[in-house]
């Protein structure tokens, strides 16, 4: 045997890579397992996206490949070239059983199995491609400790919040502060809730440590807070005459600064007359909300992804009832309404929908394996999407909707 023959193929991955590549797609949406799992290590680098953890890497690098298979919409859903890419769309980010998936496809579950296996083996061959090789080096202590370590150990977990709540409690945290350095905090809040989108805990910090800030550059006397809303913007305007010592020194930078920019939050000054400075931290872009009501994890992260150049805020809804609620209180620009839930299914949602006051005129897009645009059409949805869906589809509808 040649020296060639006996040499090993790269390009080919070993069992034990696609025993963890199926590891991978089986926890999909379990970050705790992800960020634990070997693979994390080898795809992606923290320096593209610093605010993403190893297990976040590792689920984008998965979904990308998996979405790479999509043969396109000129060949049918059922047709073989889709085959792999359906059922491993349909199984590890639509959350199917097999039988369900092979249901949907119409072939056999031993059928199905087989293709699976395969589907999962071109997801681990594309992935020994581009694999990045381990470090050889165990992190130093500083490493661990840096900023840029803590940063990245920050996994975001936007949810609807009303951030009234958040000010209060940074108030209250720095009354005593106020109090020794003799200023007195002065707010005006809108008496509805500002909901918007955010990690409530990084969010919290935040506005504790601009306040702190704000309170210990003023002078003696009075600090005024005002929260504005408007068509499309949310902001917190602090108004408060400075130290001379602290004329031109920034209200927040270094730590806090770098979470006011994971936030996409956004710090103006401005000085006025008599020595007063006005500092407006904008909150939040108020664009366009998409509530999301399925109980599929997964598939609200993908919609996430496929909204997130659009400047869309994707408020999930695990329940019929949650959606219920959260559509009342967000009237948000349309709803993504799956039909198969338990509990309470997405026609009753839908109906309930259409007779509430608060919501009879926000659109619905059902969004279902069941294959059923008529009676959705009938119960007053406003379009239909049939699962699997890609990102072509859900811009196209929100586009035919006017949202984006």
């Amino acid at each position: 045997m040649t020296n060639a023959q006996q040499a090993p193929d790269r390009t080919t991955p070993p069992e034990d890579f696609v025993q963890q590549v199926k590891q991978v797609l089986e926890h999909l949406y379990d970050f705790p397992y992800l960020q634990r799992h070997p693979l994390a290590r080898q795809f992606g680098s923290a320096e593209d996206r610093p605010s993403e953890t190893a297990g976040q890497r590792l689920r984008r690098e998965f979904i990308a490949v998996i979405e790479s298979l999509d043969p396109g919409r000129s060949v049918s859903f059922r047709a073989p070239p889709a085959r792999l890419f359906n059922l491993l769309h349909l199984h590890y980010v639509g959350g199917m059983t097999v039988q369900e998936a092979a249901h949907e496809l119409g072939i056999s579950k031993r059928q199905a199995y087989r293709d699976l296996r395969r589907g999962e083996e071109s997801v681990a061959a594309m992935l020994w491609a581009r694999r990045s090789p381990p470090s050889p080096q165990e992190p130093r202590a500083s490493q661990l400790s840096s900023v840029q370590a803590e940063m990245a150990r920050l996994e975001p977990h936007p949810r609807p919040t009303d951030v009234r709540g958040l000010l209060r409690q940074a108030q209250k945290a720095v009354e005593q502060l106020a109090s020794q350095r003799r200023v007195s905090l002065h707010a005006e809040v809108p008496q509805e809730p500002v909901i918007i989108s955010i990690d409530p805990v990084v969010a919290q910090q935040v506005l504790v440590s601009v306040l702190s800030s704000a309170v210990q550059q003023a002078r003696p006397g009075d600090l005024h807070l005002e929260m504005a809303t408007g068509a499309e913007t949310a902001s917190l305007i602090f108004c408060y005459r400075p130290a001379l010592e602290v004329t031109d020194a920034p209200l927040v930078d270094g730590v806090v600064g770098q979470l006011v920019d994971r936030l996409e939050w956004r710090l103006d000054h401005d000085e006025q007359s008599e020595g007063a400075r006005i500092v407006t931290l904008h909150m939040v872009s108020l664009g366009p909300t998409v509530l999301v009501i399925d109980d599929n994890e997964g598939l609200v992260e993908l919609l996430s992804r496929y909204l997130a150049d659009h400047a869309c805020r994707v408020m999930p809804a695990a329940s019929g009832q949650e959606g219920l609620r959260l559509a009342q209180e967000l009237a948000p620009d349309a709803v993504i309404l799956d039909v198969m839930m338990p509990e309470m299914d997405g026609w009753e949602v839908l109906q309930r929908l259409r007779t509430l006051p608060q919501t009879t005129d926000i659109p619905v897009i059902i969004c279902s394996v069941f294959d059923d645009p008529g009676l959705a059409q009938s119960l007053g949805a406003s379009l239909f999407l049939h699962k699997p869906v890609s990102r072509d589809d859900v811009l196209t509808a929100l586009r035919q909707l006017g949202v984006v």
